[in-house]
């Protein structure tokens, strides 16, 4: 079997993805999600321009030697778009593995280790309020897990709480949003949302917060020190991670349970994170970390130090990536929680897929390969459309984390 042909195509069916199909000389094709939001032509362009002739004639069943001939061959490593870029080959590789044998992807990597995925979902509001509705929402739709945000007192916007629910979406059209933040309000109103929440919902429900790397070390640790008393299973990007060492101060003063991980590109932005037990839940996700292969590699690394995944799983990535997801986190010993954003109606008809949802747990299917298809005249009739992040700023105009 040879790789005969490939292509990347750029939809927005509510949101911009760009897919990778690789096409076999035996007519199998495989797909893999290149999606970067916010700069998901960048990746399509170094995809088409620089990767896709890599490819040509190549046998697909190599995957470990492409992976490695695309990160080390080009001799400028890692970032974002790069990784993005081999996330998409190598996910599309084995896509086509599991096809060529006919079996789902998870019975490649060791076969279930559980009965499904268990997810989380998003759970936020104006005001402390309208986020425990929420929550009360998917705890109706059986998630066992929701991860809660609300607006900051004072504040015209706050990251987390988004213009829908179960199909929040950050990204907008047009130039982007400014935002203003407060870090002094902010750490005023966690811990009233999360004590709200104990007395109200109970503590059988797992309960997450995202911070999104706007705190500093010091900071981060006043917050999880502050929310001990309501047992969250994680604080997550407390603060921004390119300095793994900032973790240290954080983990000397609280011991609620930490997580990170969503915007790494290698294995090595979490190598410190992870050996010195500075964090409980690693995020990485297939499509940025360069696919299932590398993922694998971090998870194992992880398992030695009693570190869980949690992968992203946001809507700005496809439901390519959510198989991939789904079956990595079936597979894999050291699996923790796994985040669901549900997609729109127009997305999944765009990737008809075999992964289901019930009872607080995803599932990949028994479909050969991933599981997900792209119809290629639904997305067709759904053009790319130029989208940004918002950019945050402090009260005094300073440009602060997203």
């Amino acid at each position: 079997m040879k790789i005969v042909d490939a292509k990347v195509v750029v939809c927005s069916p509510g949101r911009n993805f760009a897919t990778l199909k690789v096409i076999t000389d035996e007519g199998a094709h495989g797909l893999g999600d290149a999606t970067l939001n916010g700069r998901e032509l960048a990746v399509a362009s170094y995809l088409t321009d620089h990767v896709i002739p890599l490819l040509l004639g190549r046998d697909p069943s190599r995957i470990e030697d492409l992976w490695h001939e695309l990160h080390k061959g080009a001799y400028w490593r890692g970032g974002p778009v790069t990784m993005s870029a081999i996330g998409a080959v190598d996910l599309a590789l084995w896509d086509l593995k599991g096809k060529a044998l006919d079996t789902p992807v998870h019975n490649l990597l060791g076969g279930a280790a559980r009965r499904g995925v268990t997810v989380y979902g998003h759970a936020n509001g104006t005001d402390v309020d309208a986020a425990l509705d929420a929550a009360r929402g998917y705890l109706d739709l059986g998630y066992e897990a929701v991860r809660l945000q609300c607006g900051v007192p004072g504040l015209d916007r706050t990251y987390g709480v988004g213009r829908g629910d179960l199909y929040y979406e950050p990204a907008q059209e047009g130039m982007p949003l400014q935002e203003t933040w407060s870090t002094d309000a902010y750490l005023r109103m966690v811990p009233e949302l999360f004590a709200a929440a104990r007395d109200q919902l109970g503590w059988e429900v797992r309960l997450l917060h995202d911070v999104h790397h706007r705190l500093t070390p010091i900071e981060a640790a006043r917050l999880g020190k502050s929310l001990e008393d309501y047992g969250l299973t994680w604080l997550e990007d407390a603060v921004p991670a390119e300095l793994q060492e900032g973790f240290r101060l954080v983990r000397q003063h609280t011991t609620t349970p930490l997580a990170v991980g969503e915007v790494f590109n290698r294995i090595t932005d979490c190598h410190t994170l992870i050996t010195e037990q500075l964090i409980d839940y690693i995020r990485v996700t297939p499509a940025h970390i360069g696919g299932l292969t590398p993922l694998l590699r971090v998870a194992h690394l992880a398992e030695l130090y009693h570190v869980r995944t949690g992968c992203h799983g946001p809507t700005d990535l496809s439901p390519v990536n959510l198989a991939a997801s789904a079956h990595f986190g079936l597979a894999v010993h050291n699996f923790g929680l796994q985040e669901y954003m549900r997609h729109t109606p127009e997305t999944d008809a765009v990737f008809p897929h075999a992964y289901t949802f019930a009872d607080g747990m995803l599932h990949p299917g028994d479909a050969p390969g991933l599981g997900v298809d792209l119809d290629e005249d639904a997305a067709a009739a759904h053009p790319y459309r130029p989208a940004y992040l918002p950019v945050n700023r402090k009260l005094d105009g300073t440009v602060h984390s997203w």
